[in-house]
């Protein structure tokens, strides 16, 4: 898979993801509803989430953990946990989770999908994909995110948290600076396949 990695910034000691989602988009107007219809031309790692994501090709998900293996990893110090991102929508199964665990595989790193746990938003709330500023996306997730200390944590232990689909980094940033409060985690890393919007 080829990938441009590039670093993005937050409340974690360093962080990288593999590619843009979208390499070009031109708008063709609108559907009959009224709904802006696009023709996106996708990275070669956007490609690959998008089938994963929303076509449901579980196929993909050994190619983008190990994109992220020899292209992020090697970036990064020993790695003693990896954590995905809570993922925002329910499914039955979950992209950011099946590709942190292709990762912990190839990486030889356990993987813990429960440490962080998310609580459900409230009935009334938007749904997070649709807020577009990372102040609304900071206000939405205010108090949405938790530890589970019953999960075991090495101790002085350096997390790296996986997400699928970068957009403002805020919910990366609210799980990084959750972690941060972890007694036994001495630092925290962030890694993602693609990023949305401008570069």
């Amino acid at each position: 898979m080829e990938v441009d990695v590039r670093k993005i910034f937050g409340p974690w000691n360093d962080g990288y993801l593999l590619d843009r989602h979208i390499v070009h988009s031109e708008y063709l107007g609108e559907d009959e509803d009224g709904k802006a219809q696009f023709d996106n031309t996708r990275s070669e790692a956007g490609e690959a989430l998008f089938q994963l994501k929303y076509r449901s090709d579980w196929s993909q998900v050994k190619p983008i953990a190990q994109a992220l293996f020899d292209n992020i990893i090697p970036n990064l110090p020993k790695i003693d946990l990896i954590v995905p991102v809570p993922a925002s929508t329910p499914r039955a199964r979950q992209p950011v989770d099946e590709i942190a665990q292709a990762l912990g595989q190839l990486s030889g790193v356990p993987v813990s999908t429960t440490l962080v746990q998310a609580k459900p938003p409230s009935a009334d709330a938007k749904p997070l994909k649709n807020l577009t500023t990372k102040e609304e996306k900071d206000a939405a997730l205010q108090g949405r995110f938790s530890i589970d200390v019953s999960v075991p944590v090495p101790k002085d232990a350096t997390v790296l948290v996986v997400d699928d689909l970068f957009a403002t980094g805020a919910s990366m940033g609210a799980i990084c600076t959750l972690l941060q409060t972890h007694p036994k985690v001495a630092s925290v890393y962030a890694a993602a396949v693609t990023k949305t919007g401008k570069a």
